[in-house]
């Protein structure tokens, strides 16, 4: 059932109901009622699932247990390298995506090495970011 892939999908990349409701552009009731099959997003909602999480409607529906078809399953020097498919998923993984946040001309241009920099980076970034709310919390916590 399509509630039990959303609800996979969700928890994999760590997103409450909320959280991805309004990435969707959705009320969290409406996305909740998908997660219990109480609903059936339309064709629209479901292709911004589907890009949302990277894999296929069909596969949210359950026609197919690939959830990326369209990707090769043997790696050879034939597959191209996509830069921007590889920013999109660390900017997801790690939750700084944000529309208007990069220069794609200037994103083209990486190597395989430069997105694990930016990986690397983007880690960083979150790993800081949680010390300093942790930190921040903690000096709340004294102050009270």
């Amino acid at each position: 059932m399509i509630g039990d892939k959303l609800r996979k999908l969700r928890n994999e990349y760590k997103l409450t109901q909320t959280e991805l409701a309004s990435k969707l552009g959705i009320s969290r009731g409406t996305y909740a009622h998908y997660e219990i099959n109480k609903r059936q997003p339309d064709y629209a909602t479901l292709k911004k699932i589907a890009d949302y999480f990277n894999v296929s409607v069909d596969y949210l529906l359950g026609r197919t247990d690939d959830p990326n078809p369209w990707v090769s399953k043997e790696s050879g020097p034939e597959d191209e390298f996509d830069p921007i498919r590889e920013i999109n998923k660390l900017l997801k993984k790690y939750g700084i995506e944000s529309s208007g946040f990069f220069d794609i001309e200037q994103w083209k241009a990486m190597g395989p090495e430069d997105i694990e920099k930016v990986e690397s980076y983007f880690k960083y970034i979150a790993e800081e970011a949680k010390k300093r709310n942790q930190q921040d919390d903690a000096d709340f916590k004294k102050k009270s």
